[in-house]
This record gives structure tokens, sequence and C-alpha cells, in this order.
């Protein structure tokens, strides 16, 4: 029968996971490679730096740096694990989001099921830090990342992964390389039901998806796990497509399970129905309450990932709490710092940040504040307009009036949380007050 959210893992976890892995991160040394750093921090480990409480203004770290903020993080957290929580949802966020080990941590002590990558090299990331629960949200047919799978899964009876499978083609490559690696466990994989035509991966019929099931259940090397995919590649999604797709989605695992497809030897303990990208999981956890009985516990596994620092542009328009405000609402943790450095015209500025520093795939960044360069004082950011972006530059248009002058920070809020963090290797972690209390080290 369909259950709740399993328990959160304990400290257990959490300790399985630290094994000292993400502490010798602390260690590390800050040296050249790490931008917006002080340079008269050079040679001392990233714990030792954290350690002084450095200001971000005044304690010599350079422009631009990317500042996380301390308070909205740890809100971010707590909330999804509320929601999660709530609507009995198991949760597994998408690392690709941040790819950060200490982040990782975090969201499993906030309750996480796991962590889900896209791709076989984050999957390593997050062994190298001990992660024991991997959902990788694509069909893996790379051979030499199959070897590694099928080798860390013998060596690990603890780790569990799923993928997804969406082809008999991609079946049939797997099985082979699996076969050539000599495997002892099964993979599990769930089967992923495409959102329609024009959409991403995923097949396209449940006619086809069974064909997938097929292929799974010939094959000694897979195991059939559950159903899988991602509502926001839903063609003109609303709510009503959206919930659609979810409930075909639901109906797919009952009819897989009525055939029997989750029974017989060596079969699963539960069946896995997972979506959930960052801007329709009010739609999963509505239609993932609706899961009828099934002849095995049901993991209704969530995926959402861009919660961890949101963002001042796209999620701030699509977050689902803008649909149901009384859950909550998530705070945009990220701030880029950029210094004025010419303004050669009453009507335009020009800042030292540009589009290797801050993400411009979904919108150009916003300015919000000006820390004046002068007195330290900060002030809103009227009359500035980012209007374009070059490699190391950001092209300011400034209305008549603008207080804004060389010397300048810029405080600009950031669109895409996935495109920002893979700009920084060490960000930041800041405090209310200014003090850097963290860096957060990423690894894309």
């Amino acid at each position: 029968m369909a259950t709740d959210r399993p328990a959160p893992l304990g400290d257990e976890h959490v300790d399985r996971l630290g094994n000292g892995r993400v502490d010798h991160l602390r260690d590390e040394r800050v040296d050249h490679r790490f931008k917006g750093l002080p340079p008269d921090a050079e040679g001392l480990t990233v714990g030792a730096l954290a350690a002084e409480r450095r200001d971000l203004f005044t304690g010599g770290f350079t422009t631009p740096v990317l500042a996380l903020s301390a308070e909205s993080l740890a809100h971010n957290l707590a909330l999804l694990e509320t929601y999660a929580e709530r609507h009995g949802l198991a949760f597994a966020p998408h690392g690709k989001t941040s790819m950060s080990p200490q982040l990782f941590e975090r969201q499993l002590a906030h309750g996480a099921w796991g962590i889900t990558a896209a791709l076989p090299h984050q999957a390593r990331v997050y062994r190298a830090f001990g992660i024991r629960r991997i959902f990788l949200a694509n069909e893996v047919v790379d051979a030499a990342a199959l070897r590694w799978l099928s080798g860390e899964l013998d060596r690990d009876p603890d780790f569990r992964f799923l993928c997804y499978v969406d082809s008999v083609r991609g079946v049939a490559l797997m099985d082979e390389a699996l076969r050539a690696a000599g495997a002892i466990r099964p993979v599990e994989v769930v089967v992923e039901l495409g959102a329609g035509e024009g959409a991403r991966t995923g097949a396209r019929t449940e006619a086809d998806c069974a064909a997938v099931a097929d292929a799974v259940a010939a094959v000694t090397t897979l195991r059939l796990a559950g159903v899988a995919g991602y509502e926001g590649e839903v063609p003109d999604a609303d709510g009503d497509r959206v919930r659609a797709w979810l409930r075909r989605l639901v109906a797919l695992a009952a009819e897989f399970d009525k055939a029997g497809r989750f029974s017989g030897p060596g079969g699963p303990d539960e069946i896995v129905i997972s979506a959930g990208g960052s801007a329709w999981f009010d739609a999963v956890a509505d239609v993932f309450a609706e899961i009828p009985e099934l002849s095995l516990p049901v993991l209704k596994l969530l995926r959402s990932g861009a919660y961890v620092s949101h963002d001042d542009g796209h999620y701030r328009r699509l977050t689902p709490f803008n649909r149901v405000p009384g859950e909550g609402a998530l705070e945009p943790a990220f701030r880029l710092w950029a210094q004025v450095v010419s303004r050669p015209s009453a009507g335009q500025a020009f800042l030292n940040a540009g589009k290797r520093d801050a993400a411009y795939d979904l919108d150009l960044p916003e300015p919000q504040v000006v820390r004046d360069g002068r007195t330290g004082e900060v002030r809103p950011a009227t009359g500035l307009t980012v209007t374009g972006l070059s490699d190391q530059h950001t092209w300011v248009s400034t209305a008549e009036g603008a207080e804004l002058e060389v010397g300048d920070w810029v405080g600009l809020g950031l669109s895409h949380p996935c495109t920002s963090f893979d700009k920084w290797q060490l960000i930041p972690l800041v405090e209310a007050d200014g003090a850097v209390t963290d860096l957060i080290r990423t690894f894309f």
C-alpha cells in the first residue's frame, strides 16, 4: 500500500556521509585558484580563513565576489524539509544545482532521502564524499561509467543507486556493459515517461514504457524499481496539464504493479514514483497524495534542487510558493558584489563582473543595492538597470539623478542557481552583519 514519507535519516547517515571527507575541505589552502578571496589570505586553510570571520567588504575580499546568505540558506533548507514532511514526500534534491558536498550534507541533515544527479561524473563526486543514496535522472549508456557504477555497488552493500531507462536500446547497452563488468548486484532502474511530444527525454507512450519494462525484465543486470519523469517539460505547462501528466505517471505505476512487474524473486521492497522540479512541486504533492494502494510501499520521491539558494529572477517568478503562500516562501540567498570601474557618461556605468561571474542564461543580473565606496553606506540601487554582459564587464544604464560613482560596490541579484554556482569554486557564506563564516566548495 502507499505510505507516507519514510522517517528522515538521522545522525548516523550524516556521520557516515561526513566521514571527515567534508571536514577535510576546510584543510584546502586558499590561493590564486579561487577568485574573490583576500590576497593576504594566501596560504591559509579554508578553515582558518573562515575562523577569522572577516568582513566581506572590509576584510580584503576582492571584486567581483559571490556571497551566499547564511540566514537565507538555513531558511530554505528548513522550509523544504517541512514541506516534504507535511506532504508525505521523500526528498532527493538535485545536486547539479550546487555540486557542493557541504550543502549536500546539510540537505541530508534536513531529512533528504538522498541526492539526485544528472550525470555519472556527478555521481562520482557524490560517492567521493560518501553519499549513500543516488537517483540519477537520466539513462546511463556509457560503458566506462557503468563499469565504475558496478564496482561501487559491489564494493558497498549500503550504496543504493537508481537511474532512468527510456528505451529498449538503452536497456541492451546497459546490460551489455554490466555483464562485461562482471556485475554482481543489479542496477535499479525506473522507466521514464516522457512529458509529451516535443518534450525532453522519456518513452513517449505507455506502450513504449511497457516495452522498456519488458526489456528490463528480460535481463538479470537490471531490476525494475518504479517509474519517474520530469513535469517541467510538459508542453505549454499549466496546473491542469502538469497534473494530467502526473496522473498518467501514477497510473503507469499502478498498471505495472497490476501486471506483476514489481513482484517475484529479487523484486524491489518498494515502488518508486518520482517527479518534481522547482516549478511544479505543489502539483507533484497534490497528485502523489492520490496514489492508490499498491502491492508494495511507495517511495514518493521529489527531486527539486534550486530551492537551496533560490534566486531573484526565474525561480522567484515560478516558485510554487507563489501559488500556495500559506506554505511559506523561499528567500534568494545569492548576491554578486561587483565594483564600478568606469562611469564614462551620465547614463552609463560599467562593473567589473561579467559572464564569467554571473548567471545570464535566463535573466540578466538585477541591481539591488549600492554600497558607497566612500562611506560604506548601503542604499537601494535606484535608477540602475543591467542592459548586457561582456566576459568581464556588466553594462549598466543609469537614470538621471542616479547616485553612482567609480569605486562603489553594486550588489546584484541573480537568476538561475545552477549557472550561478558553477562559476565559483569557493563561495563565501556570509551572515547578515557581513561576517564570512564559511566557504562553500563546489565541484563542477
